[in-house]
């Protein structure tokens, strides 16, 4: 089974990356769906659209459960996804914060 680690982007330019177990094209993890909300303008809505950039960053068929964690990890790190002016992980903790 395909192990991916995939950045989100979203239309106010801040990034979620996740990781899928599975390979599912469609998958979009799950960033805090409050801050997403309210950065969005989405609070309240019963009617909406908004247009989504799903970039894989890396791809493997034969990494374990274990090895795609720490790419996750290492991509939010990286991307500095967990800086709350950048994105929307919360996990892993920022040294700074």
């Amino acid at each position: 089974m395909v192990k991916q680690v995939y950045r989100i982007t979203y239309p106010n330019g801040k990034i979620y990356v996740g990781l899928d177990l599975t390979g599912t094209t469609l998958y979009l993890g799950s960033p805090r769906k409050a801050l997403l909300s309210a950065d969005l303008g989405l609070d309240g809505s019963t009617d909406f659209t908004i247009t989504l950039r799903k970039e894989i960053l890396w791809q493997s068929d034969t990494a374990t459960d274990a090895e795609a964690r720490r790419v996750e990890v290492e991509c939010i790190v990286r991307e500095q996804a967990n800086d709350p002016r950048i994105g929307y992980n919360l996990w892993p903790r920022r040294k700074d914060a």
